[in-house]
C-alpha cells in the first residue's frame, strides 16, 4: 500500500530540566491535558573550605513535572498551568479511566518510589494534587511502570507494575479512592537493570519485563513470580520497552538497544512474528489508541518512528517506517499519541497570519532530498516546521488521476469535459491525523506536532 505522510511542528517548548517522559490524559474530559516528566542530575555544591570528601558527594536528582492544557491555535496550542519540584523522573503513566471520577496520574522516581497524584479543577485550570506514595527500596531507582487498564476497562483489582534498577518487579495495589498503593509482590527478574515492565491488557495477571541482560520475559502473578512463564534472548542488547496491544489480543511489541523492534504473538513466544530495524535504540513504544496498525517509537540517536504494523497477529507481513520526526537534537525518550484529532489538514503556509506574508515567503528555505522535505518559516513565536515524505508510488498515481481524461488529449482551444471525467473510475484517498507530543533529553526540549497520512484505495 503506498502511504504519503506530512509533519507539522506547532510548538517548541524549552523544559529546563532533561525531559524523558511525556503522556496525554487519556481519561474521557481530560484529553487536552499534558503531563511531561524530566530528570536532571545537578553536581553538589562545593563551596571554599571542604573537605575533598564532602566535595565528592553523589550528583543530586532533580526532577520537574510540568502540566499543560491543549488548545488547538496558531503559535502556542500548549500552556502551562502547573510545575512541581520533586525527585527525578523516569517514568510516568495516567491510569486509562478515572479513579473516585478523577484521572490520576502514576510517577516512578529516582528514590525508588511510586507516586500518586489526582488531577482535580477544570480544563484549564486543573491541578495536580498528591495522594500517596510506595517505597519500593530507596536503593534503587524505579525505571518504570505501567497500569492493568490499558484496555480502558476499570476491573478490580486494580494494579501497577514496576520495574528498578536492582533488576527487580513490583506488582502494586491501588487502593479504591487511589489513596493507598502497596506493594503486593516483589521479586528479582533481571541479573542487571530492569528497564521496563509492561501488564498483559488481556489476561492483567500476566506481566512482561525486559532487562540489560538482553532478556524479555513473562510472569503469571497468579502463581510463584520467581519463576518466569518463559524466557526469550531473541533481542541481541538490552531490552527496554515493552507494551501490549489494547485494540488486538494476543499482540505485543518490544523494542531494543539493538535497534529493533519485534512484533510477537504471547500464544507462541518461540519466534517474533517481525522484526523491523529502525537505526535507534527503542526507549519506549506506543500503540495507536484508535488505529491499530500504528506504533510509535522514540529511537534514541534517531529521532521518532511512526510504523504501520498490518494484518492480524497471525500475519508474517512486516512492519514499515511510514515516517521519521529527527527534529530533536538529543535522545528522543518521551512520546505519547492525543486521542484528540487535529481539527484540520494543514499546510506549511496556511496557518500563517496575512501580515509580513512576502517577507516570510522570502525568507522560506527549502531542504530536499529524495521524499523527504523540510520547510522553516520565520520569523515565528516559536518555529513553523512542515515535513513531507511522499511514496513515488502513491504520488504518480494521484498525478494520473488527476491528468487522466478518457477522451484523450483535448483539442487546442476545448475545455475538457469534467463530467465525464468525473463518471470514471477512479481511486479513493482515505486520510489519518493525528497529533502528538515528544521530548528529548540533553535538548530539554518537547514539541508537540501534528501527522497525516494518506493512502490510495483501489475502487471496486
Amino acid at each position: 500500500m503506498a502511504f504519503q505522510c506530512k509533519m507539522q511542528t506547532m510548538q517548541v517548548v524549552d523544559t529546563e530540566y532533561s525531559a524523558d517522559a511525556v503522556e496525554w490524559c487519556p481519561v474521557e474530559g481530560w484529553h487536552d491535558i499534558l503531563a511531561c516528566g524530566t530528570y536532571q542530575l545537578k553536581k553538589p555544591d562545593c563551596k571554599p573550605g571542604k573537605s575533598p570528601e564532602e566535595s565528592d558527594r553523589p550528583h543530586v536528582r532533580l526532577g520537574r513535572l510540568y502540566l499543560y492544557h491543549f488548545e488547538e491555535q496558531i503559535f502556542v496550542p500548549l500552556t502551562e498551568i502547573q510545575r512541581l519540584e520533586m525527585a527525578a523522573v523516569l517514568d510516568m503513566k495516567w491510569c486509562h479511566v478515572p479513579i473516585a471520577e478523577l484521572p490520576v496520574l502514576s510517577i516512578a522516581n529516582a528514590k525508588g518510589g511510586v507516586e500518586l497524584f489526582r488531577l482535580t479543577g477544570t480544563e484549564k485550570s486543573c491541578r495536580l494534587e498528591p495522594l500517596c506514595v510506595a517505597t519500593l527500596g530507596e536503593e534503587g531507582l524505579a525505571l518504570s511502570l505501567d497500569w492493568s487498564t490499558g484496555r480502558e476497562q476499570c476491573g478490580r483489582p486494580l494494579r501497577l507494575v514496576c520495574s528498578d534498577s536492582k533488576g527487580r518487579l513490583s506488582l502494586l495495589a491501588v487502593g479504591a479512592s487511589a489513596t493507598s498503593v502497596d506493594v503486593l509482590e516483589q521479586w528479582k527478574a533481571h541479573d542487571f537493570e530492569a528497564w521496563i515492565a509492561a501488564f498483559d491488557y488481556w489476561n492483567t495477571h500476566v506481566v512482561y519485563s525486559g532487562g540489560d541482560d538482553c532478556k524479555l520475559r513473562g510472569w503469571d502473578t497468579r502463581i510463584d513470580p520467581k519463576a518466569p512463564i518463559f524466557t526469550r534472548e531473541r533481542h541481541s542488547m538490552g531490552v527496554c520497552s515493552i507494551q501490549s496491544h489494547p485494540l488486538r489480543e494476543n499482540l505485543l511489541a518490544t523494542g531494543s538497544y539493538d535497534e529493533h523492534v519485534l512484533l510477537w504473538d504471547t500464544r507462541n513466544m518461540r519466534e517474533p512474528l517481525a522484526d523491523t530495524p529502525v537505526q535507534g535504540g527503542v526507549w519506549r513504544l506506543k500503540w495507536h489508541p484508535t488505529q491499530e496498525h500504528l506504533l510509535l517509537a522514540a529511537c534514541m540517536h534517531d529521532g521518532f518512528k511512526i510504523l504501520n504494523c498490518p494484518g492480524s497477529s497471525e500475519s508474517k507481513e512486516k512492519c514499515t517506517v511510514l515516517s521519521s520526526y529527527v527534529l530533536h537534537n538529543s535522545l528522543a525518550y518521551g512520546a505519547d499519541w492525543s486521542r484528540l484529532p487535529p481539527r484540520d489538514s494543514f499546510s506549511p503556509s496556511a496557518e500563517m497570519p496575512e501580515e509580513g506574508h512576502a517577507n516570510r515567503e522570502a525568507e522560506r528555505v527549502d531542504l530536499a532530498v529524495p521524499h523527504f522535505k523540510i520547510i522553516y518559516e520565520s520569523p515565528t513565536a516559536t518555529f513553523d516546521v512542515f515535513v513531507d515524505e511522499e511514496d513515488e508510488t502513491l504520488t504518480s498515481a494521484a498525478q494520473e488521476e488527476s491528468s487522466f481524461d478518457p477522451r484523450g488529449p483535448c483539442p487546442a482551444g476545448e475545455e475538457p469535459d469534467t463530467k465525464a471525467r468525473e463518471e470514471t473510475p477512479s481511486a479513493e484517498f482515505q486520510r489519518e491525523a493525528s497529533l502528538l507530543a515528544t521530548c528529548s533529553f540533553y535538548d530539554n526540549v518537547l514539541h508537540l506536532w501534528k501527522w497525516e497520512a494518506s493512502w490510495a484505495i483501489p475502487s471496486a
